[in-house]
């Protein structure tokens, strides 16, 4: 199994005529990902990679109903109408690739997913990987199949780079991954970390998971009340990143958009005391990580 993304999965992407929207699907394609179809207004009629291409979701879907995906890869305006476009007419899981969308319109993707059932991934999403089954995104570039294994350890992360990170050094220590995603850095996301590792705790091929996160916001704190609470209970390995952070004087800006520390939480500090009280294994390197995975799985 995996969660998200498998054999089934029938990707639509919105921007498929730009430059980031053409190499994605060039390299979904290549990795066996079924692209069935395109959408970049003014633009229907044409072929990317051989992708059909059309000026509305509503034609693409009429085309193909087989669509059940969505990667957004448009500039960061046309984000919103793209999302709700994609979720008004039944897609079920919409992947956001693009960055700096404006809070107010992050939250209002957010809210639109409540109403419509449909599951968010991103804004600022590096994608998802099932190895083996399928990516979207841009997840791994041109190298995925070198870094992604198939596997029994969940991977997410705030960051795209990370993701990739961890699954290299998972997979050269032979722990390969049930799937792998970045849940991308904005302020609001679709979906948080305890969203994701819900699905994984409902997998029964994921026997352990990899949790990347950073300084900003309370996604972090919020996995380990759910340890706590017993509502999560495979083993989890966290690295936070920013503990240099700690130095910093107050009011620092940097890294991801979600990097706001307030009020006592979102710090390095208050992510790792969250962890240690529920029992959340911290690797303080990446290298670590498959060494506790091996100690506290075996």
């Amino acid at each position: 199994m995996s969660i998200l993304v498998n054999e089934k999965t029938k990707v639509l992407i919105q921007g498929i005529t730009g430059h980031e929207g053409s190499r994605a699907a060039k390299e979904m394609l290549a990795y066996g990902t079924q692209v069935v179809a395109g959408v970049t207004p003014g633009k229907g009629g044409q072929r990317v990679e051989g992708v059909p291409v059309y000026n509305t979701v509503a034609q693409a879907v009429d085309k193909h109903p087989e669509i059940n995906t969505s990667l957004i890869v448009v500039p960061a305006f046309a984000v919103l109408d793209a999302a709700l476009e994609a979720m008004l007419n039944g897609i079920q899981l919409v992947n956001i690739l693009t960055e700096l969308v404006p809070p107010r319109e992050c939250a209002e993707i957010y809210a639109w997913s409540r109403r419509t059932g449909s599951r968010v991934i991103g804004p600022a999403s590096v994608g998802i990987i099932s190895p083996g089954k399928g990516k979207i995104g841009s997840i791994g570039s041109g190298g995925v199949s070198s870094i992604f294994k198939p596997g029994p350890i969940g991977v997410v992360s705030k960051s795209g780079g990370m993701t990739s990170e961890i699954a290299v050094i998972l997979s050269r220590a032979g722990l390969g991954q049930s799937t792998a995603l970045g849940i991308g850095g904005e302020q609001i996301i679709g979906s948080d970390f305890v969203d994701i590792m819900e699905l994984f705790e409902a997998d029964k091929q994921t026997k352990a998971i990899v949790m990347f996160g950073e300084v900003g916001g309370s996604y972090e704190e919020r996995v380990a009340e759910y340890v706590l609470a017993g509502k999560l209970t495979k083993p989890i390995v966290a690295v936070i990143g920013g503990k240099f952070t700690n130095k910093l004087p107050q009011g620092t800006v940097l890294g991801h958009a979600g990097a706001i520390v307030g009020k006592g939480k979102g710090s390095y500090e208050s992510k790792t005391k969250a962890m240690k009280r529920a029992g959340i294994r911290l690797a303080n390197t990446l290298e670590e990580i498959p060494e506790i995975i091996k100690r506290i799985t075996n």
